[in-house]
């Protein structure tokens, strides 16, 4: 019996092989290296600096549209955006202009560079969506459920608090001292 109980692991022990590419990612005109980025959003010093990823998507329009619809009614409070290389974020500049912040690209192969486990997310996100599902408008009917849940699980890296209370504490006070 303890042989199956790896299946309900997350992970369920799988191990992927990564993808060896010689894709050059110069598509992805204008990047701003994320040696360039503040300290501030390295060490998490200052609230703002968001990072993003991408699990579907490759239409570098879209994504934009979407980064721009995400975050446009917190604009005051995007200090910067950091990303990997996926084409999909190929619009940029686009988003950067809306939201008017800087948009920093890791090193490729060079997610962990993000820092503030956007990968972890993935991860969860991918419990509900498993890799081999792909995630359109049909199937995420309930995205918005799967969010809830998403953001007020505790994070040990947030010393067991909530992204969601974390977040509007500081949606909050930058509220309060607008006014």
């Amino acid at each position: 019996m303890a042989a199956i109980l790896f299946t309900h692991l997350r992970h369920r022990l799988k191990h992927r092989k990564r993808a060896v590419s010689r894709q050059d990612k110069a598509g992805i005109k204008d990047r701003v290296s994320i040696e360039q980025r503040p300290e501030k959003a390295s060490n998490r010093e200052e609230f703002g600096h968001r990072e993003g990823d991408l699990m579907e998507g490759k239409n570098a329009k879209a994504v934009a549209q979407a980064i721009i619809a995400l975050l446009l009614p917190y604009k005051e409070m995007v200090l910067s955006i950091t990303v990997d290389n996926g084409t999909g974020l190929a619009g940029h500049k686009k988003a950067s202009k809306a939201l008017n912040c800087q948009i920093y690209f890791t090193h490729p192969y060079s997610s962990r560079e993000k820092g503030q486990q956007v990968e972890n997310t993935n991860g969860l996100i991918r419990q509900y969506y498993p890799k081999k599902e792909i995630i359109d408008e049909l199937n995420t009917k309930n995205i918005k459920q799967i969010q809830y849940k998403i953001n007020r699980r505790p994070r040990k890296d947030l010393e067991f608090k909530r992204p969601v209370e974390i977040f509007y504490k500081f949606v909050n006070d930058k509220v309060a001292f607008a006014g």
